[in-house]
């Protein structure tokens, strides 16, 4: 049995040429992401690409969230094994190549999850459930280049 969900997201932009540093025909890259019944969330391109770089952008979004899909999917499974999870952080990085032509995609994403059990004796299997999680998630699986892991785990 399969379920479908719609997400809906709206952009708005605005060609405001507030920044007297923009030269001609070169645009700001800000605007606003708007999802009902929640706070707007303002974004820009990446500094690299002429962007505020005190803002979000698609870039970060991303990686944020594939740490984000993967952590739950890991929750998840930790659960249906009687895991019980005490903390767990990630600094996850990306690599984008680009190209003269101004396109490019991202080559890799590497999670380092940090994860803390309560049980010393499930440390392994904590480990291991890495990869099942990495099978669930949805934004992993909507991907187009690798998503590797490479977690540690230690009890308190």
């Amino acid at each position: 049995m399969t379920f479908k969900h719609l997400f809906r997201a709206a952009l708005t932009w605005t060609n405001k040429k507030e920044a007297a540093h923009l030269a001609r025909n070169t645009y700001s890259k800000n605007h606003y992401i708007s999802i009902d019944g929640k706070e707007d969330l303002q974004v820009s391109a990446a500094k690299a690409f002429k962007g505020d770089p005190t803002l979000y952008n698609p870039e970060d979004l991303l990686l944020s969230s594939l740490v984000s899909c993967h952590m739950m999917s890991y929750l998840y499974v930790c659960s249906l094994h009687d895991i019980e999870i005490i903390t767990y952080m990630d600094r996850a990085e990306a690599v984008l190549e680009t190209y003269a032509n101004g396109s490019g995609h991202f080559l890799h994403v590497r999670l380092n999850p940090a994860v803390t059990i309560t049980d010393p004796n499930k440390i392994t299997l904590a480990l291991s459930l890495h990869a099942k999680a990495n099978q669930l998630c949805f934004i992993a699986n909507s991907c187009n280049f690798p998503v590797t892991h490479y977690p540690t785990c230690s009890s308190a």
